[in-house]
Order: structure tokens, then sequence, then C-alpha cells
């Protein structure tokens, strides 16, 4: 039995994952359920799932999930800072950093320090600190286990190999405007934005698909988690999302690793790593895809990839710096504020002003990220 943790209980990864826990109650638990503001649901979860403990980050939502709990024997608490804290406790096994954006970070770095396996699904704690988290990784010999689909594909084609991969090859579906021009992007609409072709995810990381910063974060997160240069990360984008990523070795070699388009499978076998265990989802039928196809991505439309391989390339807080602007615009284009392609001249232009810092702490770090959101 492992005992999961989950950062981020009530978002799109955090209710898939309570999905395998549902179907597995002889493998897995829920030990503790994290949410940000979602109190309804996370007390919904909690009843069903009966967890240790409760943390509901927004603090004024905390009378209601304790009162609503009363009856239960779960232990509530409220507040970023107890979300980090609970991250320590001795009865988790594995936790699921599923929280959006830099607010990841501290919890996840908190799950490693205290020797707990990490299932990671939160792309921005490597970006923003791919560092420091991989040092503490390896310090506390912890697993970093990746979930999203794409370096789990990448996870799954280097597992038994004894030699090292020349090239990491990142799918992308392209998302929702996939063959439009720059010209053509300038007056899409959210609405459009969110309509994901193949994908059920959270706003946030919708948004970033349709731009494509959703592809650069995962350039930098295979940069650290595989210790691979940038420059032997190529994505591709793949509009079918039936391969999910490949795999190139010396001898000209390539694994792909293949499935529907589900973050339940990638959760269950970060869940239960190493072995397979049957998921009850639908098989990739090969009849319903005779056709796969791959093309370049268009660079000059979709300019947040080249971003951030230019901050991965620079390195430093430079991907911090990335990151927050673009967490930041990503939020003033749901609100309506900027222009889809405000995104990346927002981006741009806190990278161009920003102020350098070549060897960052954590503090460093944490000081970029809140300079950058009130710049």
């Amino acid at each position: 039995m492992k005992r999961i943790a989950i950062l981020g209980s009530t978002g799109s990864i955090g209710t898939q994952a309570l999905n395998v826990i549902r179907r597995h109650p002889d493998r897995f638990a829920a030990e503790v359920l994290c949410a940000g503001s979602n109190a309804e649901l996370l007390i919904r979860q909690a009843v069903e799932f009966e967890p240790n403990a409760v943390v509901i980050a927004d603090e004024s939502k905390y009378a209601l999930v304790n009162e609503a709990l009363g009856h239960t024997g779960v232990k509530v608490y409220a507040g970023v800072e107890a979300m980090v804290d609970v991250m320590a406790m001795s009865s988790i096994d594995v936790v699921l950093a599923a929280i959006v954006g830099f607010a990841g970070l501290r919890p996840t770095l908190r799950a490693i320090e205290s020797g707990k396996a990490v299932a990671l699904a939160n792309k921005e704690t490597l970006v923003v600190a791919g560092s420091i988290v991989t040092e503490a990784a390896l310090r506390h010999k912890v697993p970093i286990l990746p979930v999203d689909s794409e370096h789990s594909a990448i996870f799954q084609c280097l597992v038994g190999e004894v030699s090292e991969a020349d090239k990491l090859l990142l799918t992308a579906s392209g998302g929702p405007f996939r063959g439009l021009t720059r010209e053509q992007l300038a007056g899409v609409t959210l609405d459009q934005a969110l309509h994901h072709p193949n994908w059920s995810m959270g706003r946030k990381v919708t948004i970033d698909s349709a731009t494509l910063m959703n592809k650069g974060l995962e350039v930098i997160e295979a940069h650290w988690l595989f210790g691979m240069p940038a420059s032997q990360i190529e994505v591709l984008v793949h509009p079918q999302s039936v391969v999910h990523s490949m795999v190139q070795f010396a001898d000209g070699s390539v694994k792909a690793q293949l499935g529907v388009p589900t973050m339940e499978t990638p959760i269950q076998y970060a869940f239960s790593y190493p072995e397979r265990i049957e998921s009850y989802l639908p098989r990739l039928d090969f009849m319903q895809h005779s056709s796969l196809t791959f093309e370049q991505p268009d660079r000059k439309a979709f300019r947040c990839l080249d971003l951030a391989y230019a901050a991965i390339e620079r390195g430093g807080n430079m991907p911090c710096i990335m990151n927050a602007a673009n967490e930041v615009a990503v939020e003033q284009f749901i609100q309506g504020r900027i222009p889809f392609l405000g995104i990346a001249d927002y981006v741009e232009r806190a990278m161009q002003t920003a102020h350098f810092i070549a060897e960052p702490t954590l503090d460093d770090l944490i000081l970029t990220d809140k300079n950058i959101r009130n710049q």
C-alpha cells in the first residue's frame, strides 16, 4: 500500500489521480489532500477518501472545511505554510506535485528534503529551480518520477537502457491554433484558446498549450530530468497525440511510447513504478489512428517556444523570470486585459529588462519571482 499526498487534489491532475486511487484501493490510499481554494470539492474528496489530513491554502475557507469535516477523523489545516509543513508527515510515501505554477516549488522541495518519492506534474518546479531541486533529490536519494505525458514517455523509453540517449523528441499536439498565422492569432478569444482538441486540462496549462509555452516549459523540464542539453531536445508537432514522445539513440534507433491521450496512464505509472498494473482504461486502437503525422512548430507565430529555449540557454534565474512573467501574462489574457499575442510580448520584455543572476539561491529565485510579478 502506497500512501499518496496530492498537492492540488481539486485540479485536473489531482482529480484524475483520485480516479487511479479509486480503481486500486488495495494498492493506493489518499493520505493527504491539498487544495487552493475549492473548499467544496475538497470536502467531498475528504468524505470519500478519508485522508489523514487536508489542507486548504485559502485561509478564509478554513472554517467551512473544518466544520464540514468535524464529524470525521480528518485533520484540517489552512494556509500555504501548512501545505509546505504537511509534506514532512512520516505517513506519506509518495507526493504527487500537481499544483500549477511557482506555488508548487516550496512544498515539493519539502517533500524531497523529507525523503518522499515525488511524482512530478508541476513543470514550473524544475523550470524555476531545476538545479536546486535535482541536487536536493540526489542528496536525499529521492526519485523524481515524471507525470507529464511527454516526460513519462521518455522515462519509459529509457527504462532498461544502459546507453545514453542521443536526442529527446518531445511531441506537441499544436493546440487549438495549429496552422494559424501570426496575423490570424491577433484576434483569437479566450474561449477559442481553451478549446483544446485532444486533452482536458486546467485553464493555465491549456493557454500555455495554445501559445506553445507549455512545450517550452517541457523542454526545460526534460533538460533537468534527463540531463540532456536543450540543443538535443527537439519539439515535433503531432496532432493526433498518440505518440507521447520519443528517444533517439546513438545507433539511430528511435523508441516511442504510444497510448490514448489520458493523463491517468502516466499518473498510475508514477504511482506503481516499477510495476505496470491494470488501468481499465480504453486501449489504443490503431485502426482508429491509421495515420500519424509530424511537422515542425511554427516558431514565428508561436514565439513562446523560442523564449523558453533562450531562457534555459542563458540559465541562472532567467527561466524563473520567464515563468513568472508568463504566469502573470496568462492571467491577464484570461481576464481580457491583453490580447493572445501579448503573452509572448510581455514575457520577452521581462526577460530583456529583469535583473539577471547567474547562480541564484532559492531565496534569489523567490525574490525574482516576486519582483517580476510586481513589475
